[in-house]
């Protein structure tokens, strides 16, 4: 009777201990999921904020407006930080600093109507395009003698310094005399004022100056190298640059972006 008791008390401690170590088993497998779940969720690398570039004279993607910086591209960018789930600390710059701050890690994203470009592209890397662009010329609204892009040879023109049309100047038009400028307003007044016979810039920005401040300029010709504008992000930053495509996507998709555009532009993208 003893050893009846005996066999069944071992049995019973060996099904314990094998409940025990069941268990054990599960909530190591429990654990690991646990960890996969957490280092998938952490692979993206993104950080909790990043420091965005942009400029502070492009109308109507950048610019200040009763002592706050406001615009298409402002707006944009804030919208996707949002989506994306990063915050954002804004640096104002020239034009011609944002990339080579890129460069030099002082900037991680830079949004200032930057066209894509291959050269560009060696030295930074790009977003999904968020806006299709182009040249366009403006001058005095009484010139005659311009009429478009083979009108400006051997002509001043007005430009903005380390802008791709500064670079369509020099690779397009003979014996143009470019007139670089850190600030856009400078280069209108220098229509304005006749010291140059034109300028040659992205035509949304050309457009809107003319519709809002230069009631003396008109807009001739055509609409020239056509040109996407893309986020521009640091190299090396993979994730970032895919995680604001997906933000961008997003906002694509439920309306935001449309509406964003509609607020600056005054109609709907095409």
């Amino acid at each position: 009777m003893i050893r009846k008791k005996f066999k069944i008390s071992a049995l019973l401690l060996l099904f314990s201990l094998f409940i025990l170590l069941a268990a054990c088993g599960s909530g190591g497998d429990a654990e690991t999921s646990g960890n996969s779940e957490g280092d998938s969720k952490g692979s993206s690398n993104l950080k909790d904020s990043y420091t965005v570039a942009t400029d502070s004279s492009f109308v109507p993607f950048e610019f200040k407006k009763d002592g706050e910086y406001v615009g298409f591209d402002i707006d944009l960018i804030n919208a996707i930080a949002d989506e994306a789930g990063f915050d954002i600390n804004l640096e104002v710059t020239n034009f011609d600093g944002i990339i080579p701050g890129l460069q030099t890690g002082s900037f991680d994203i830079a949004i200032a109507g930057i066209s894509i470009t291959d050269e560009r592209a060696k030295k930074i890397d790009y977003s999904e395009p968020y806006y299709k662009s182009g040249l366009a010329i403006g001058v005095q609204k009484d010139n005659s003698d311009i009429k478009g892009i083979e009108d400006l040879e051997g002509k001043t023109i007005a430009t903005r310094l380390g802008s791709t049309s500064s670079a369509y100047i020099d690779e397009n038009i003979e014996n143009a005399d470019p007139n670089q400028y850190e600030q856009l307003d400078q280069a209108y007044l220098a229509v304005e004022n006749g010291s140059a016979d034109a300028i040659l810039y992205d035509a949304p920005n050309v457009n809107y100056y003319i519709k809002t401040a230069g009631d003396n300029l008109k807009v001739v010709g055509d609409l020239y190298q056509a040109e996407d504008y893309g986020i521009a992000v640091s190299k090396g930053n993979e994730d970032l640059v895919t995680a604001i495509d997906d933000a961008l996507a997003t906002l694509k998709e439920n309306g935001k972006y449309d509406e964003i555009y509609e607020k600056w532009f005054g109609e709907k993208p095409e």
